[in-house]
């Protein structure tokens, strides 16, 4: 189950990527760390930087933490040989990709602008998909009865 430990791990890391756009997007913090482009700051204070009245960093935030919380519990000894687990990273992780490839989208031919942290979120939810996805190669079919 080492799928779900590195799951986990890069959920976390995730989780801290998305943290810190939160923070700069609530206004706790008053620049964002992202080279002399100035396209992080660009893109976090575009109007497709909130998402029906919520900043997208806080979806981020969300859905790391749910892929966190889903992979942690897989580790369990309860849980640990069964699929479950694996199959709603499979899933969650994609929506999440899904999510990202609109983000990027909008980066790209909306904005005109990239965010180096928005582009390594994206990066992280493409590999918790591929990690997931492949631990849930590993899991054998149960024989119908």
């Amino acid at each position: 189950m080492r799928h779900r430990m590195a799951v986990a791990v890069l959920a976390l890391v995730g989780l801290l990527v998305s943290t810190y756009l939160l923070l700069f997007k609530l206004g706790v913090m008053g620049s964002i760390a992202c080279g002399g482009s100035g396209g992080c700051e660009r893109v976090a204070t575009s109007p497709w930087a909130v998402l029906f009245g919520v900043p997208v960093a806080a979806y981020g935030v969300a859905g790391y933490l749910v892929l966190m919380g889903v992979a942690l519990v897989g580790l369990g000894e309860r849980w640990l040989q069964r699929a479950e687990p694996t199959r709603w990273l499979v899933v969650l992780s994609g929506i999440g990709v899904l999510f990202a490839i609109y983000l990027t989208y909008l980066e790209a031919a909306v904005i005109h602008a990239w965010c180096r942290w928005c582009v390594t979120s994206a990066i992280l939810i493409t590999l918790i998909f591929a990690t997931s996805f492949a631990g849930a190669r590993g899991f054998r079919r149960e024989p119908a009865r």
